[in-house]
């Protein structure tokens, strides 16, 4: 197992996609370890702020580019894996943008949206490419690119105006509607079944990973992989524990880790495996202030 996270680190650190596929009761499942999408924001203003915050928080690494000092600095925003401060263009140019990436054209102006979006269309189309603006505005602008010669395909792309129609007013809310939109377009085709052999949860903490792959210490895996009803995590969620009883990771927190951390930490330097289930429904989970009523099985397995 151990020479299985390794490869999986190795293959995250290079910012590609890897599998953990593990049979548990006779059935293979398959935890799904996506590197953090890149959301890159051309324009530092008042709606990237919030934005930014946002969308560090769903997982997002998230790069700013502004060609104000003022606007790209780290005090501005410290969620923000990259800032950067130079001329739109020759930013675009320099970012090596791949279809995997996420753009939201947020700048404080018409020219430098169009120079934006020239820029991004000459190259490879992004997963998702948004635009700031009224609906006459964004359609003037677009249909000025297609006069240029871009096709009106990549053109009709754009998701324009950004965000969902949610009746967002303010900065934040705007903000809000980009972040739910970003939402929409990482879950399209998204299996959503709770009993799937495919683990629905891919974001993981990259410490934890590394604990596993580097850290030979002996330990215990406590891994979610079925869940039904309301549960505080879904399946693929994970967690360690070692024989100093340090933990790594989380799989929901309160009644429903402490229920299993033990069993988990017995099972350390046995080789064993078992399997869990904990109920979130019951009179423990009440007393403990828990709103979920669901359940979630368990894998816990010695790691060495």
């Amino acid at each position: 197992m151990r020479e299985q996270f390794i490869a999986i680190q190795n293959e995250t650190r290079c910012n590609r996609t890897a599998e953990l596929k593990i049979v548990i009761e006779g059935t293979e499942y398959t935890r799904i370890f996506r590197p953090r999408e890149r959301l890159i924001l051309l324009g530092g203003g008042h709606i990237a702020q919030p934005l930014c915050t946002i969308a560090s928080m769903l997982g997002f690494s998230v790069t700013v580019v502004d060609d104000r000092p003022s606007f790209a600095n780290h005090p501005r925003f410290p969620e923000a894996e990259q800032i950067v401060c130079d001329e739109f263009v020759h930013t675009v140019e320099r970012l090596n943008i791949q279809s995997g990436d996420y753009i939201a054209v947020i700048t404080r102006g018409h020219r430098y949206d169009a120079d934006c979006l020239r820029a991004v269309l000459s190259g490879t189309m992004p997963r998702y490419l948004g635009l700031l603006g009224s609906r006459r505005r964004t359609i003037a602008l677009l249909d000025l690119l297609a006069q240029e010669g871009f096709a009106r395909e990549m053109l009709d792309e754009i998701h324009t105006p950004i965000g969902l129609d949610i009746g967002a007013l303010s900065v934040q809310e705007i903000a809000v509607s980009i972040a739910a939109e970003l939402i929409q377009c990482r879950r399209a085709g998204f299996d959503r079944r709770s009993k799937s052999c495919i683990l629905a949860e891919e974001m993981f903490d990259a410490s934890v990973v590394a604990d596993i792959a580097e850290n030979e210490d002996p330990k215990a895996l406590m891994l979610v992989y079925e869940t039904s009803g309301s549960t505080p995590v879904k399946s693929g969620a994970f967690m360690t524990v070692n024989r100093d009883f340090q933990i790594k990771g989380t799989i929901g927190g309160g009644c429903s880790e402490s229920a299993v951390l033990r069993d988990a930490f017995h099972l350390i330097g046995t080789g064993d495996q078992r399997c869990v289930t904990v109920n979130l429904s019951n009179e423990i989970a009440a007393e403990e202030g828990m709103v979920c009523g669901g359940q979630m099985k368990i894998l816990l397995m010695d790691l060495n």
